[in-house]
């Protein structure tokens, strides 16, 4: 059964652009005759907020929309993923990685082919991972692209697609080849806060049997890591639709750290929800 989920993090209110991605997400359910679920991704301790979390639950059914229940919220279930970790990490797929974003940046510099060698960094040397961890110094867990590609065989890591039925930002539709390569040796869990986005949002995906990710253009690029810790995990590849960006009158998009107009701010000022659902495009 078709299968979709709007998801956001209760790191600040909704704006029209989240609107626009959860009735777009919405409709599509409704028109196939599939599920809605709404998930709350608050993995995030430092930025996500309860208030938040009820915030969301408002502006949605504001909107008009439905969704199954019980919500999944991730701070609930990171014994999940860390179970996860363990496995990738005796399959010899990740490595600790010690090194600061800083100290990443700074290797971008030094790097002779560029961003893409400096955002594969590479295991510690066996004597300096041991002291490391000895001083307790936080760190990261990186999935190796070296051993992922060693793991799924050359064919198999060629011929990575991933089925992308809206567009991406380039044009991108159809069967598209999968570049993990673009996002280097990217990081799967924190000592500090367990597991990082793109391990949760695929282990919750293949959890909760969604079919159709549905969301904006700015998460294109994420499908590709996605897609490949599918295929190592031997979760089923789920079908991408991404759509466009809302942008405002002064032709920037819809962005929490610009101080967007929010929802309950637009609810606050009069505006209906049959008025906004009306100028988003989905009718009364």
């Amino acid at each position: 059964m078709f299968a979709t989920r709007f998801a956001p993090s209760p790191t600040g209110r909704l704006h029209r652009g989240h609107a626009f991605s959860a009735l777009t997400a919405w409709t599509a359910a409704k028109a196939a005759g599939g599920r809605f679920l709404l998930r709350i991704e608050d993995i995030d301790p430092t930025r996500c907020r309860p208030a938040y979390d009820a915030a969301i639950h408002e502006d949605l059914a504001w909107l008009g929309l439905d969704w199954e229940t019980p919500v999944r919220r991730q701070s609930a279930h990171l014994s999940n993923y860390a179970a996860v970790i363990d496995e990738l990490s005796s399959r010899g797929l990740l490595y600790r990685c010690f090194r600061t974003r800083k100290e990443i940046l700074d290797a971008i510099g030094d790097a002779p082919h560029g961003v893409m060698e400096a955002a594969r960094p590479g295991p510690h040397a066996p004597a300096e991972e041991a002291r490391l961890l000895e001083e307790g110094r936080p760190f990261a867990w990186r999935l190796s692209l070296d051993r992922a590609r060693e793991t799924l065989g050359e064919a198999d890591w060629s011929g990575l697609t991933f089925v992308e039925e809206g567009q991406g930002p380039g044009g991108e539709h159809g069967v598209v080849p999968v570049r993990p390569e673009a996002a280097g040796d990217v990081v799967l869990a924190r000592k500090d806060t367990g597991v990082a986005y793109h391990l949760a949002v695929t282990h919750d995906d293949a959890l909760q049997g969604i079919t159709h990710v549905i969301r904006g253009q700015d998460l294109f690029e994420a499908a590709h890591v996605q897609r490949l810790i599918q295929t190592l995990m031997g979760w089923p590849a789920t079908t991408y639709r991404h759509h466009r960006l809302l942008a405002g009158p002064d032709g920037r998009r819809y962005a929490k750290r610009d101080r967007s107009v929010t929802l309950a701010e637009l609810r606050a000022g009069g505006m209906t929800a049959r008025a906004l659902r009306e100028e988003l495009g989905f009718g009364g």
